[in-house]
């Protein structure tokens, strides 16, 4: 009888830790390609179209014309995509995308994280200088991220690169 009652015991604590077990998240913003074309790109570029300088030719004259927020709509608007990109960067970090991809993924959702702080606060004090300068540090963590994990390769069920899980 205390063989019988141990193994029903048994039996129901496997089946309550079984139910406890949580399925893979599901990527909210589909797969990580998707999420970058649809989400992350677009964002950014709002946030590098902010401000810049052009020079042309025109009728062999040269124009040059310097661009730069306005309004402070305008400035609340790059500030928004900062404050979205680093929220992306949570969402790059999440199980849902990071599961698989090694510990430079979390190290590069991070660094998004990080210098969406600073284009936040750039924004905020309304510093076209700085905002330029940190599109350019942004830049430089998509483009690192890229490199260990190249937009071809994160097609679900793809391995990263070799060396990104080596935490290099």
């Amino acid at each position: 009888m205390r063989e019988r009652v141990a193994k029903l015991a048994t039996l129901a604590l496997l089946t309550a830790l079984g139910s406890c077990v949580q399925e893979p998240a599901e990527p909210p913003y589909g797969s990580p390609k998707q999420f970058m074309a649809n989400e992350v790109q677009p964002t950014a570029e709002i946030y590098w179209g902010a401000v810049g300088f052009t020079s042309e030719l025109v009728d062999g004259v040269v124009v040059d014309r310097e661009f730069r927020p306005e309004t402070d709509g305008d400035w609340q608007k790059i500030a928004d995509s900062a404050v979205k990109l680093r929220e992306f960067g949570e969402v790059l970090a999440s199980p849902a995308y990071s599961e698989g991809r090694g510990p430079a993924w979390l190290d590069f959702a991070q660094g998004l994280q990080d210098v969406s702080r600073q284009a936040e606060q750039a924004a905020i004090d309304k510093n076209t200088d700085a905002i330029f300068e940190v599109g350019g540090t942004l830049y430089n963590v998509c483009s690192a991220c890229h490199q260990a994990y190249p937009p071809a390769e994160l097609d679900p069920g793809t391995p990263p690169t070799a060396g990104a899980n080596d935490g290099e």
